[in-house]
């Protein structure tokens, strides 16, 4: 992309926590800085990318041009870069990926979106997959209530970004879809045995007055976490079609939302 209209889609993307319009409405971006190979300064870059477990993917199309682009050079000179996401900001070292994990990884991204394999083709190159693994990722420099609700919205936008995905599949249900549901169940699954090993128990013994608020937080959990491992047996089928995933999708979201909405009503002025 040409450089002003990167820059138009990092101003907006800043300004608006990750969320921009035009071609790129409901797509998965992360802004990418790297250090410049020759000049030394930094380099921010408009990426999309593939959730992979811990890490996140990128694929160095550059929109199908003959050649690498500028930030995929200075990772290999410099592997160290900065991930933002709209909501979070963090480390990461870049991994550039190859034989047969590679060529597993970019025909899973091909599955979802042919996109990446007519960019190839365009380009007379192999297109490198690079993995983003965090190096210092945690909780956002804010006050805790501030930093509870700038994780639930990582949850809400994922969600969002998994349904539309799904609803949007064909008939089969692409692999890489799999893996964004997976790990979304992860991430929640990790965030709320936090909550009820860490904050909670904290909360309770500060807050005597809070424990009806907190038992049913916790039940809430519970919840939260029979749906996450119902849709997770699902994704475990080989025959499971998107209109099925949908329906558990939605079903989990809407327990979810309320959850989040009912934690942050009680927590996020204590918490602050």
């Amino acid at each position: 992309m040409p450089m002003d209209f990167n820059q138009q889609i990092i101003d907006e993307f800043r300004a608006n926590k990750g969320q921009v319009g035009g071609p790129f409405e409901g797509a998965r971006l992360l802004l990418l800085t790297t250090t410049g190979a020759r000049s030394g300064a930094p380099h921010t870059t408009p990426l999309g990318y593939l959730p992979d477990g811990d890490r996140l993917l990128v694929i160095a199309s550059a929109g199908g041009s003959p050649k690498h682009p500028a930030w995929y050079h200075n990772l290999l000179a410099d592997p160290q870069a900065t991930v933002e996401t709209g909501l979070f900001t963090y480390q990461a070292k870049a991994v550039i990926l190859d034989g047969e994990e590679r060529e597993h990884l970019f025909a899973r991204a091909v599955e979802l979106d042919p996109g990446w394999g007519a960019y190839e083709e365009r380009s007379g190159r192999t297109l490198p997959v690079v993995a983003l693994i965090p190096t210092d990722f945690g909780p956002p420099a804010a006050r805790l209530g501030d930093a509870l609700i700038a994780m639930h919205d990582g949850f809400r936008r994922e969600l969002a970004l998994i349904r539309r995905e799904v609803a949007a599949s064909g008939p089969h249900l692409a692999a890489q879809l799999r893996v964004n549901c997976l790990t979304m169940c992860q991430g929640l699954h990790v965030h709320h045995s936090r909550e009820d090993a860490g904050m909670f128990p904290v909360l309770e013994e500060r807050y005597p007055e809070l424990e009806p608020v907190i038992a049913r937080l916790r039940d809430e959990h519970a919840v939260v976490a029979r749906l996450l491992g119902e849709l997770q047996e699902l994704l475990r089928r080989d025959d499971v079609v998107p209109g099925e995933l949908l329906v558990e999708v939605e079903r989990l979201t809407r327990e979810l939302e309320a959850h989040l909405e009912y934690e942050e009503e009680q927590l996020v002025a204590l918490l602050n």
